[in-house]
């Protein structure tokens, strides 16, 4: 199955190998099996994308997840806020998420070998289980660079390395939590010519929230490049969406954004209509494809798709299906 969801071609292959997912992980998954019954849906009725029903992000905090019986060989865990409940992702075979963040890398941004990798992030001692620490350490190793590292509480040392890498000429990703990327605007100045600045969310508490319109035009400015890319994933994913510019993803060929209406959970919208943000991911095919997330979002025609927001006070009220 792993050759088929990373060889996806065309609409067609994708939903054809979405059905049979959804087919092995309704036999397989106690967790989802039990929210499919509540829907009293069944793989015999379900014929398209949009039939097939989408597990709210929840029961990641509350349940184990799994459509596999292997040995567990890396939790993924959300940071969450002190005291909340975070979420728990059990990964049985790591090779699915290391095939779909390195072509998923690959067919947005090429070879990662071209690339110096720079992380304006925690390192990986200091965050295990994090998925995005594990990508971006790996992508960090596969790069084969000197300079490529792990620079969260060296700022000056890595605004040389920017500096001196972007006059050579040199493919440069710079890729960090939002409040760190702003950290060393602020500190200072570039010109920047030949690098990547990708922000991949987060203030954390660190600083005021910004829209992402602001956040971005402050980043802009700072580095002195005309677009700030960004990459969207969570604990729940095994796959990345990026955007490269202007707040807009794009997802790799085994992974696609519904979006669902606020007011009636199972009800999918046409594009263009905000919703609640549905992620089609088969990458995660050992333990649920199929994940109703509390961002709002929007499609558009062409299959790529903005976040607008979070459901206010998701924590507390969750996803309007829970109440099954």
């Amino acid at each position: 199955m792993k050759k088929q969801v990373f060889n996806i071609q065309n609409e067609e292959q994708f939903t054809n190998t979405a059905l049979a997912v959804f087919k092995h992980q309704f036999n397989n998954n106690r967790v989802y099996r039990s929210f499919c019954d509540l829907l009293y849906v069944h793989p015999s009725d379900v014929t398209s994308i949009e039939q097939i029903p989408f597990l709210p992000i929840q029961f990641f905090k509350t349940k184990e997840v799994l459509s596999s019986k292997e040995i567990v060989q890396e939790t993924f865990t959300s940071s969450g806020t002190t005291g909340s409940a975070t979420s728990k992702h059990f990964v049985t075979d790591l090779s699915w998420y290391e095939e779909s963040y390195l072509k998923g890398f690959e067919h947005f941004y090429g070879n990662i070998e071209e690339y110096v990798v720079l992380a304006l992030l925690p390192n990986y001692l200091e965050r295990k289980g994090s998925s995005l620490i594990y990508m971006v350490n790996d992508l960090i190793k596969r790069s084969k660079q000197p300079e490529s590292g792990f620079y969260l509480k060296n700022l000056n040392e890595l605004a040389e390395t920017l500096l001196t890498l972007d006059s050579q000429g040199k493919k440069v990703l710079l890729i960090g939590v939002s409040f760190a990327l702003l950290d060393l605007v602020e500190q200072h100045k570039f010109n920047l010519s030949n690098t990547i600045i990708m922000e991949t969310g987060g203030m954390k508490g660190r600083r005021k929230e910004l829209i992402r319109h602001e956040l971005h035009k402050i980043l802009a400015n700072g580095f002195g490049v005309s677009k700030i890319h960004s990459e969207y994933g969570m604990t729940e994913l095994l796959s990345q969406g990026y955007s490269k510019g202007n707040g807009v993803f794009e997802c790799p060929p085994w992974m696609k954004i519904l979006t669902r209406d606020t007011e009636d959970a199972l009800t999918i919208l046409p594009s263009l209509k905000s919703g609640g943000i549905n992620v089609i991911d088969l990458a995660n095919y050992n333990s649920c494809s199929f994940i109703a997330t509390q961002d709002l979002g929007k499609v558009y025609k062409d299959n790529s798709f903005e976040i607008i927001g979070r459901f206010d006070n998701s924590d507390i009220r969750g996803c309007n299906l829970m109440v099954l």
